[in-house]
C-alpha cells in the first residue's frame, strides 16, 4: 500500500455505473450500499463469496465472486481498495478503456457531498466513536447517513443511507486518504506513529493530520489527553476554527471524570459548555470508551442536539461488531474478540478485560489473550511494543502474522512478539497453526476467566471455535 494522492470528488450523481473492485471489504461495501439506495447503478467484485455480497446483490447489484478482465463492461467508474494490487486484472481493463478510476476515499466524498458531514479520525477509537455518534443521532430522531469501518450491533450494518440532512463517516489515515474528506465537523481522538510502511516515519504521521484538520469547515474536537491529537489545537484556531478540547485534563472543555467500571459496561460524569456535570452510561465497557463517547456528545452538541437527548442515545448504545464482541461463555468461561492490532489498543483492550473479568468472577479469574499480528510491517515496527502490551494478560498465545495486503518478509513472524512478552515462558505460547487454538485455551482456561481474541485478520473466526471447545462440542 502507499500514500494516495488526494483528488477532487466527483458528485454521486454524476459518477454514472459505479464498479468496485474489492465491494466485500467493510468500507467499499458501505458506499456501495449507499450508492444503491440512491438508485446508482452498482458492480462489484471480491475475491470470495460472502453474506456482505448476498445483500449487495439482494439491493440490485451486479456481483462477482473473482476477479476478471470482462467485469468492468459498460462501466463509468472504478472504485479501487487500497488491498487491489496493480497486476488486477480488472484495473488493468480500467486504466486500458481510460475509465475515470478512484480510491474509496473518493468514492466517499463524493457520497458526503451536499451533507452536514460529520468526520471521525484518530489513530484508534474511530470506528466506536463514529458508531456512537451515530446510534445517539439515531436515537435523537436525526437519521443520519453514516458509513463506519465496522457494522453496529443495533442494525447490523456498517453504513446506511438516512434520512437526515447529516452525514457521519470514518476517516481513515492508514492511506493518507481521509484528505480527500472535507467535513464541516472533524473529531480526532488520537494521533499515534502507525502505517510507518506508507508514512515512513512518526512526524510524517502529525504531519498528515495537520493537512487533515485544513480540510474541516467549521469545528474540530480533539482529545486533550493525547499529545499528538493536542497539538493540531493551537493550528486549527490560527485558521479560525473552533476548537472543542474532551478528556480527563482538567482544562478540557469537556471534561470526564469519574470513570467506573460496572459489569461489561461503565459509568461517568461529563462536565461542558452549557453542561453541568452530567451522569452518562455505557453499555461497553473500557475506560478508553468515556472518552470515545465524550467525543461524540462533543460532536453531536455541535450539531445542534441537546446533551440530555445524546446521553440518552449513547446509553442505547450496545457496540460495534468486532469492539470488544462476545462470542459465548462455555465452561465457565467467556470468550470476546477484538480487532486491536496496535499495541495501544491491545492495552486498551486488555485493561478493559481486567475490569470485566472483576465483575464476570469477583476478581479471582484470568484473563487469556490471543493475538494474531496483522501486517509484517506492523509486526516489524512494533514486535517491542506488542509484547509488552500482551503482558497485561495472564496468558498470551500468539499467532503467527496476518500478511493481508503484504507479502512475508524473513525473520519476521508472530515469534518476534511472543519472545517479548513479560510473562513466565509456561504462560506464553506462540502457536503457528491456529487450528490448534480452540483446544489449547479450553486445556488452559478455568472458570472464571476470560478468553480475548484480538487482531484485524482472521483470528475472529476463533471465537465461536473456543466457544465450542470449551463446551465439549
Amino acid at each position: 500500500m502507499r500514500l494516495i494522492k488526494p483528488v477532487d470528488p466527483v458528485p454521486a450523481d454524476r459518477l454514472g455505473r459505479v464498479h468496485f473492485i474489492g465491494i466485500g471489504g467493510a468500507g467499499m461495501s458501505g458506499i456501495a450500499r449507499i450508492l444503491l439506495k440512491r438508485g446508482v447503478k452498482v458492480s462489484g467484485s471480491d475475491i470470495r463469496a460472502s453474506g456482505i455480497l448476498t445483500e449487495l446483490r439482494d439491493l440490485g447489484a451486479r456481483v462477482h465472486v473473482g476477479h476478471a478482465a470482462s467485469h468492468v463492461k459498460d462501466v463509468d467508474t472504478v472504485v479501487v481498495s487500497t488491498a487491489i494490487r496493480d497486476s488486477n486484472p480488472e484495473l488493468g481493463e480500467a486504466l486500458r478503456q481510460g475509465l475515470r478510476i478512484i480510491p474509496r476515499a473518493a468514492a466517499l466524498a463524493s457520497v458526503m457531498a451536499g451533507k452536514t458531514g460529520v468526520a471521525i479520525a484518530g489513530t484508534h477509537g474511530k470506528t466506536t466513536t463514529t458508531s456512537m455518534l451515530t446510534v445517539a443521532l439515531q436515537k435523537a430522531g436525526a437519521d443520519p447517513s453514516y458509513c463506519v469501518g465496522g457494522r453496529l450491533v443495533t442494525t447490523g450494518l456498517g453504513a446506511d443511507e438516512g434520512t437526515g440532512e447529516m452525514f457521519v463517516a470514518e476517516a481513515d489515515e492508514s492511506d493518507g486518504s481521509f484528505l480527500m474528506l472535507a467535513p464541516d465537523i472533524a473529531v480526532i481522538t488520537n494521533v499515534e506513529a502507525d502505517h510507518l510502511d506508507n508514512y515512513g516515519h512518526p512526524q510524517a504521521v502529525q504531519d498528515g493530520f495537520a493537512r487533515f484538520t485544513e480540510r474541516v469547515g467549521r469545528v474540530l474536537v480533539v482529545c486533550a489527553d493525547d499529545p499528538g491529537a493536542d497539538a493540531l489545537v493551537a493550528g486549527a484556531r490560527d485558521r479560525g476554527l473552533k476548537v472543542l478540547r474532551y478528556g480527563t485534563a482538567a482544562d478540557a472543555d469537556y471534561r470526564v471524570r469519574a470513570v467506573t467500571p460496572r459489569g461489561l459496561g461503565l459509568t461517568f460524569e461529563v462536565e461542558g459548555p452549557g453542561l453541568g456535570p452530567c451522569q452518562v452510561r455505557l453499555g461497553v465497557p473500557g475506560r478508553h470508551n468515556a472518552l470515545n463517547a465524550t467525543a461524540a456528545l462533543a460532536a453531536a452538541v455541535e450539531l445542534g442536539l441537546p446533551a440530555d437527548v445524546v446521553v440518552e442515545g449513547l446509553a442505547s448504545f450496545t457496540g460495534t461488531q468486532r469492539r470488544f464482541e462476545a462470542k459465548g461463555e462455555a465452561g465457565g468461561v467467556a470468550v470476546f474478540d477484538s480487532y486491536a492490532h496496535h499495541p495501544t489498543e491491545l492495552q486498551a483492550d486488555l485493561r478493559a478485560a481486567r475490569d470485566v473479568v472483576a465483575s464476570f468472577s469477583g476478581g479471582n479469574g484470568r484473563v487469556i489473550a490471543v493475538f494474531q499480528p496483522h501486517l509484517y510491517s506492523r509486526t516489524r515496527f512494533f514486535a517491542d511494543e506488542f509484547g509488552a502490551a500482551l503482558g497485561l494478560a495472564d496468558e498470551a498465545i500468539v499467532l503467527d502474522v496476518y500478511g493481508a495486503r503484504e507479502d512475508p518478509e524473513p525473520g519476521v513472524s508472530g515469534a518476534l512478539v511472543a519472545r517479548k512478552v513479560p510473562l513466565p515462558p509456561e504462560r506464553v505460547a506462540y502457536v503457528p497453526d491456529r487450528t490448534r487454538v480452540p483446544a489449547l485455551v479450553a486445556e488452559r482456561a478455568r472458570p472464571g476467566d476470560i478468553v480475548l481474541t484480538m487482531g484485524a485478520g482472521d483470528v475472529t473466526e476463533l471465537g465461536p471455535r473456543i466457544v465450542a471447545e470449551l463446551g465439549g462440542a
